[in-house]
């Protein structure tokens, strides 16, 4: 059991940074792999990005990779994006998902057990 609760979106220009953050907490929450997922209007959910609790291991969606980074903090149990470059169509509202069905790190929505409530994020042009 794990729940997730996103904070740190925003109004950002093009260009800009904004970061955002996942807390989780639950009796086996170090269990589970983290991902982020973004949804823009009329759009399904998209991967963005997911990190191993465990391993250390990341991945990225090329549409991010080299503008975004994920990142960890067991002690405070907290997984942040850091995103940088932010253009338009980064807009969207961002969720955080946990997983823990698979060893590995997955971009499979299905495969997602747990959600926050999305937190969202708008860069102007």
């Amino acid at each position: 059991q794990v729940q997730l609760v996103e904070s740190g979106g925003g109004l950002v220009q093009a260009g800009g940074s904004l970061r955002l953050s996942c807390a989780a907490s639950g009796r086996t929450f170090s269990t589970y792999d983290i991902g982020w997922f973004r949804q823009a209007p009329g759009k399904g959910r998209e991967f963005v990005a997911a990190i191993s609790w465990g391993g250390g291991t990341t991945l990225y969606a090329d549409s991010v990779k080299g503008r975004f980074t994920i990142s960890r903090d067991n002690a405070k149990k907290m997984v942040s994006l850091q995103m940088s470059s932010l253009k338009p169509e980064d807009t969207a509202v961002y969720y955080c998902a946990a997983e823990g069905k698979v060893s590995g790190l997955t971009n499979r929505v299905e495969v997602y057990d747990y959600w926050g409530q999305g937190t969202q994020v708008t860069v102007s042009s």
